[in-house]
């Protein structure tokens, strides 16, 4: 009894030390940076998008997908790299923002879905200035001798999507 208690530990040990997550991997100025693929809800050819007038400079502006009124975020701004135009590989990448929104990203061009273990992410380095952007990267880590910088999208939103109080003026 006590040899298979022990070999029941060990396995779930193993089963821990190996467990990995999918992740997006997608291009933004020649760096490979990834999001878990449970957050994304779908990815997008690059399409015309409607401006929003006085929005912050990141917001490149809305798309009407299905229906729905999606908001779109320019990844190179957000990360105050060089502007660079939309070509056939721009891609939008959609991920939830609540039950009911989500929010797109636009990215250089999406790669592949590759899974991570765990073990192989590192903590990155805070090199940041702004505390908030230097919270969107979780880690870094390592794949086919490619650097992939692992972002945070709940952070990413959190920060560009102002939280709505409810209003309590009388009418």
């Amino acid at each position: 009894m006590k040899e298979s208690t022990e070999a029941s530990v060990r396995s779930r040990t193993i089963e821990k030390d190996s467990e990995s997550y999918q992740w997006v991997t997608f291009i933004i100025n020649k760096e490979l940076f990834a999001v878990e693929a449970l957050q994304v809800r779908e990815v997008l050819k690059y399409s015309e998008i409607t401006p929003v007038p006085s929005s912050n400079a990141y917001v490149s502006g809305l798309i009407n997908l299905r229906g729905k009124v999606v908001t779109v975020i320019d990844t190179r701004i957000m990360f105050s790299l060089p502007h660079e135009e939309p070509n056939d590989n721009t891609n939008i990448i959609l991920v939830d923002f609540n039950q009911e929104e989500m929010v797109g990203f636009i990215v250089d061009s999406v790669d592949e879905v590759v899974n991570i273990a765990i073990k192989s992410i590192e903590i990155a380095p805070s090199l940041s200035d702004d505390d908030a952007k230097s919270g969107f990267v979780k880690g870094v880590t390592f794949y086919n001798n490619n650097l992939i910088i692992l972002l945070e999208i709940k952070k990413i939103i959190s920060h560009i999507t102002p939280v709505i109080e409810d209003d309590q003026q009388q009418y």
